[in-house]
């Protein structure tokens, strides 16, 4: 079995081959034996290391079982719909400080909908928001759309600095969520997976381009979507997902290239308690740690 990572980011990486021997343990016949002994080994023949076209092909088969033991309980009716932009930028270099950015005075960034996030200094975003802090910690006015549209994967705009916050989406309990994740081409094209802590998702929809809220979400599959966690959004292109906000709480979701999440491809949901007992934020443990 051979594979290799896919790829289409600007840095360096392994890119070698790996290769693994699946045996298979059984008590084969003396005849069994010779016969298979000379077969010839198939090399399969991968695709190139940034086949963008051949990575979306293959992940848009996926499905789920949408059966009575496993079913496929994506939300028919949305309540609330979000446009999020996810894609790099720049922010000025430090006075006295060398930047390996674009240019000798700015330094890499990432955004989503050109809002990079900073992460509180001394008191996390659950711990305030639980203790009814969260004022002082973050604010509650994370753009739902980009503020400046402009052609996401075409030219780019020639301002490619980010804003910067730690800012959330909130949510009511139970409500049901369409996200259409766009990918950018400022500072060139690439792929991007997003993780959403404490759901999972339904993946409804993708292609590559601008995504057209008129003509895109009816090709949406909406009988067996592929349920994930994390998704590829796809280089040079969008993915549209889906989920249920029933878990209270405090949740990230970031990029999973370590250096984009560093730069600051992160924002958070805040999902509202519930009426009933079990929709409710637990307290901290009793032996949790303080600072």
């Amino acid at each position: 079995m051979l594979a290799r990572p896919y790829f289409t980011g600007q840095g360096t990486i392994d890119n070698t081959t790996v290769a693994g021997i699946l045996k298979y343990h059984h008590k084969p016949t003396s005849n069994h034996f010779n016969s298979s002994k000379n077969l010839p080994v198939i090399n399969p023949s991968l695709p190139p290391i940034n086949s963008t076209s051949y990575a979306a092909n293959f992940t848009k088969m996926f499905r789920s079982l949408a059966n009575s033991r496993f079913p496929a309980n994506v939300p028919k009716i949305v309540d609330k719909k979000f446009f999020f932009t996810v894609g790099l930028g720049t922010n000025p270099c430090p006075k006295n400080q060398t930047c390996q950015g674009p240019t000798n005075t700015t330094k890499f960034a990432a955004a989503i909908n050109n809002v990079t996030f900073i992460l509180p200094n001394t008191t996390s975003l659950l711990q305030s928001y639980f203790s009814g802090m969260s004022k002082k910690v973050f604010t509650t006015n994370f753009p739902s759309a980009p503020v400046f549209p402009f052609n996401y994967t075409g030219v780019p705009p020639n301002n490619t600095m980010v804003s910067g916050g730690t800012k959330v989406v909130v949510l009511k309990y139970n409500t049901t969520v369409e996200l259409v994740l766009q990918g950018t081409s400022i500072l060139g094209i690439e792929a991007h997976p997003i993780h959403l802590h404490g759901y999972n998702f339904y993946v409804v929809g993708q292609g590559f381009g601008n995504f057209d809220p008129t003509r895109d979400p009816k090709q949406y599959n909406l009988v067996d979507p592929v349920e994930r966690n994390t998704i590829n959004v796809p280089s040079g292109g969008w993915v549209a997902i889906r989920f249920l906000a029933d878990n209270p709480g405090v949740w990230f979701m970031h990029c999973h290239i370590e250096i984009h999440l560093s730069w600051g491809l992160t924002m958070a949901w805040v999902v509202l308690d519930g009426d009933l007992p079990n929709q409710k934020l637990p307290p901290p443990p009793s032996d949790f740690p303080t600072c």
